[in-house]
C-alpha cells in the first residue's frame, strides 16, 4: 500500500507560485491507494479558496482522497459548509451531548442568517480497503473557528472514540492538523488528551501539518507499551515559505518493513520547477 501527503496549500494569496500543472503532473507520477491532505486547503477560508482547492484535488489521479480542516480553513463562518460542498460532503461525527461541548463556536447561533450548517467541527472516519486490507482512517478537527491555536474538544474526542469501537478494520490511522509531538507558535493546547486517544485506540501512525516544517518523530509510552509515529509534512504554499519547506511525501510500502519515505522538495524557479528527491528508508 502506497500513501501520498500533502498539506498546507492554501489556496488564494498565500497559494503557490509554481505551476500547479507542474506539481500536479510529478504528484501523478506516484502510484498512491490514499492521498492523505492535512488541512490549510485556503487562506482566508472564502468560497473561491475553497473551490480552487477541490478543484486541484479532484485532479490528482487516486480514487482515495482523504483531506481534512486546517486552522486557515475555519476563517469564516461558512467554513463548514464550504468544506463539505468544495473539498468532501462527509458525514461528520457528532458530539454523544452537545452540553459538553466547550470548543468555542462549535455551534454557531441558529438565528444568524445564511448559514446552513450551524455545527462547525469536522470529525469523521473513512474507511478504505487497499488490496483486501480495511485501512480506517480517524480525522480529528483540532481547529476552532477564528483561532490559529490547536484545540479537539474532549466530548468530541469521546464521539470519535465510540464511532472507532463500532468499526470493523485491519488497520487505523489518524490525520490531524496540529502536531501532537511538537509545536509553533501556535500549538495544539491540549495535545495531551489525543496522544491519550492514540494509545487507547492503538494508533501507529499520526499525519500532520500545520507548521510548514518536516518532522519525523517517535513517541514510546513505556507504561502502555505503545509507540506510535508523526510524520508532520512541509507546505505546498511558496509564497511565504523557503524553498526547502515547500514539499510533499510519499510512503512507499506504508506500514511494512520494506517502507520508503519519499521526501519530494518542489523549488520555485521563474515560471517552473525544480524537484529534489529524498528516500529515507524507514526502521
Amino acid at each position: 500500500m502506497n500513501l501520498l501527503h500533502i498539506s498546507d496549500m492554501h489556496f488564494g494569496p498565500r497559494h503557490w507560485q509554481g505551476s500547479s500543472e507542474l506539481l500536479l503532473e510529478k504528484l501523478n507520477s506516484y502510484t498512491a491507494d490514499i492521498v492523505i491532505n492535512t488541512g490549510d486547503n485556503t487562506t482566508d477560508a472564502l468560497a473561491i479558496e475553497f473551490e480552487a482547492a477541490g478543484n486541484f484535488l479532484k485532479s490528482i489521479d487516486c480514487q482515495h482522497i482523504v483531506s481534512i480542516p486546517g486552522n486557515h480553513d475555519k476563517r469564516n463562518m461558512r467554513s463548514a459548509e464550504y468544506f463539505r460542498q468544495y473539498i468532501d460532503d462527509v458525514e461528520v461525527i457528532r458530539p454523544l451531548d452537545r452540553e459538553n461541548c466547550r470548543k468555542k463556536n462549535i455551534f454557531l447561533d441558529t438565528n444568524v442568517n445564511g448559514i446552513t450548517e450551524h455545527f462547525t467541527d469536522i470529525n469523521f472516519l473513512k474507511d478504505i480497503v487497499i488490496d483486501g486490507v480495511s485501512v480506517l482512517v480517524v480525522c480529528l478537527d483540532s481547529c476552532e473557528l477564528y483561532e490559529d491555536n490547536g484545540l479537539v474538544d474532549r466530548e468530541m474526542l469521546r464521539a470519535v472514540s465510540q464511532a472507532i469501537r463500532q468499526a470493523s478494520y485491519d488497520k487505523i490511522i489518524l490525520l490531524n492538523h496540529h502536531s501532537i509531538l511538537d509545536t509553533d507558535s501556535d500549538p495544539l493546547y491540549n495535545s495531551s488528551i489525543v496522544i491519550e486517544f492514540v494509545v487507547e485506540h492503538n494508533i501507529e501512525y499520526v499525519f500532520c501539518g500545520h507548521t510548514h516544517q518536516l518532522a519525523m518523530m517517535r513517541a514510546t509510552d513505556l507504561y502502555h507499551k505503545h509507540t506510535f509515529t508523526q510524520y508532520k509534512n512541509g507546505s505546498l504554499s511558496s509564497v511565504n515559505t523557503p524553498n526547502d519547506t515547500n514539499m510533499f511525501m510519499y510512503y512507499k510500502n506504508f506500514g511494512s518493513a520494506e517502507m520508503e519515505i519519499h521526501v519530494v522538495r518542489a523549488i520555485v524557479e521563474n515560471k517552473g520547477l525544480q524537484f529534489k528527491e529524498e528516500i529515507i528508508i524507514s526502521s
